[in-house]
């Protein structure tokens, strides 16, 4: 998908309407071929080139999983579990403002290290943090339903 950018600035591209509909098309596809393998590396062939090449099925199925998001037009990264994230990067992916995240370092919410004056985050923590914050939502969520049925607000 040539419009799909991730820039050293952290800036996105979202795909065009064209680039969508064809990432449906082929989600839809690979989603149907997946559900027919037999093995766990699969050979694959690259029609323009005719070149065959074995991938892990895993990696097939995060083709599928960026094909999805790609169809709904939200721009995509791929990056390694252990990848260090900028401030910016890891509010981006928490859906927060950086100076909150800052904040959220400083108070030792989520782990960090320093280099020089810029802040690093592993990105397993952040999502960690993100997980946690998840859960407590859930649970924060359980409780005020409970709390509307025991007033009986809720009906069940």
């Amino acid at each position: 998908m040539a419009n799909l950018t991730y820039s050293n600035g952290d800036s996105f591209t979202k795909p065009s309407k064209q680039d969508q509909e064809l990432a449906l098309t082929s989600y839809d596809a690979l989603t149907e071929a997946l559900k027919q393998l037999r093995t766990e590396s699969p050979e694959i062939e690259i029609e323009e080139t005719g070149e065959r090449i074995t991938v892990p099925r895993s990696a097939l199925e995060l083709l599928r999983d960026v094909l999805k998001s790609l169809s709904k037009g939200q721009a995509v990264s791929v990056f390694p579990i252990a990848a260090e994230m900028t401030t910016q990067a890891a509010a981006d992916f928490l859906n927060c403002s950086r100076p909150y995240l800052v904040k959220l370092l400083e108070k030792g919410e989520i782990p960090f290290t320093k280099v020089g004056k810029h802040r690093r985050i592993k990105f397993e923590d952040v999502h960690a943090y993100r997980q946690r914050m998840k859960q407590e939502q859930k649970q924060h969520l359980i409780e005020m339903m409970k709390a509307d049925e025991d007033s009986g607000l809720y009906d069940t």
